[in-house]
């Protein structure tokens, strides 16, 4: 393409429609997948309950793992979260896809206080330095706000 033709292209296109119809096609597919599935707010420090779905031969169940999120990236349909817990003495950490059809459930558990975005710094402590506040929110819930 020579120089003039990208200007024309650009100016024939207004330059955004592209990632325009990328990021309304993200929007739609994550609105059909939250349609039937709700996903609770939810951030770092916070302790959360994933329900699993396992499949063990033909049966299909639910494994709950429950521990702190110590990580979210909001990448739109590649948003992800990291859950880590202590599991007999041996800390785990476990990365979700937040739009995954294999997560049955998200609850949160209990709310943290913390004043990080991602909390790997827990990987280093155990025991009572590894405790996180909980945070009191002082504010009504949406559902209460919005009648």
């Amino acid at each position: 393409m020579a120089l003039g033709s990208v200007a024309l292209w650009r100016a024939a296109t207004n330059g955004n429609e592209v990632m325009n119809l990328i990021q309304q096609l993200e929007a739609e597919q994550i609105a059909k997948l939250t349609a039937n599935k709700k996903i609770p707010d939810f951030r770092p420090g916070d302790t959360l309950k994933v329900g699993v779905k396992v499949v063990e031969g033909e049966r299909t169940r639910v494994q709950n793992y429950e521990g702190v999120c110590i990580a979210r990236a909001n990448k739109g349909m590649g948003s992800s979260f990291t859950v880590r817990k202590i599991s007999f003495g041996e800390g785990v950490e476990r990365v979700f896809p937040l739009y995954s059809p294999n997560i049955d459930s998200i609850d949160v558990v209990r709310k943290g206080a913390v004043r990080r975005a991602k909390l790997y710094y827990l990987r280093g402590r155990t025991g009572k330095s590894a405790r996180i506040a909980e945070r009191r929110d002082n504010r009504p819930a949406k559902a209460e706000a919005a009648e």
